[in-house]
């Protein structure tokens, strides 16, 4: 088993990647594999509604980072999203990496993921709703924990002593290992419900 973790803040070792480096370290030691892919600072096109992935499914026109997600998540079996929260929101480029990744890719039902979201103050629940939705339009199944998927600080350090949030980050990190497990034992007795073919309306009439 193996978790895709993402890492949308620009800075490689800051305080998101702090948060998320608890959530892997807990996987790590219940026996689930993980990878961490910074996002960085690199400029990053958002979806320009080509149609592209459409043509050539799994594949955005743009060939670069989301491309290279896209081919791990094929073969990852869960996924954290890890943002900072600027001005109440997720971090653009990451916002960018999403639309097309999600949009792009058909990898993601009934794999579980969850969202981490690290802050200074305010903003986080709003980021949570935000990036979440990412994952219910996708089937994807949220990992339960014990409260917000969020830490707070204006720096790693600080991020380290925000107690309740990095338990916070061990609470996900075991219950996506036992939801993986779980996944794995029911999977070759239950089939995943069958698709049923979209419907896409408006509402003019």
């Amino acid at each position: 088993m193996k978790v895709l973790l993402l890492n949308g803040s620009p800075h490689e070792d800051g305080c998101t990647a702090t948060a998320l480096r608890e959530v892997a370290s807990t996987l790590e030691c219940q026996g689930v594999e993980t990878e961490i892919v910074h996002v960085g600072r690199q400029a990053l096109h958002g979806c320009i509604a080509c149609g592209h992935c459409k043509d050539q499914p799994g594949r955005c026109v743009f060939d670069d980072i989301v491309n290279r997600v896209l081919e791990k998540m094929e073969h990852a079996d869960g996924l954290v999203i890890g943002s900072p929260v600027y001005y109440a929101s997720a971090n653009g480029t990451l916002i960018s990496l999403l639309d097309r990744m999600f949009y792009a890719g058909s990898c993601f039902a009934y794999k579980p993921a969850c969202v981490v979201c690290s802050a200074r103050r305010g903003g986080t629940t709003a980021t949570y709703d935000q990036l979440n939705k990412y994952l219910s339009i996708s089937g994807m199944i949220q990992v339960p924990t014990c409260y917000w998927n969020m830490v707070h600080g204006t720096n790693k350090e600080e991020v380290v002593r925000d107690g309740e949030g990095m338990r916070n980050m061990r609470v996900l990190g075991r219950n996506m290992a036992w939801l993986l497990r779980t996944l794995e034992t029911a999977g070759a007795r239950v089939p995943v419900p069958e698709a049923e073919p979209p419907v896409r309306t408006n509402f003019i009439r």
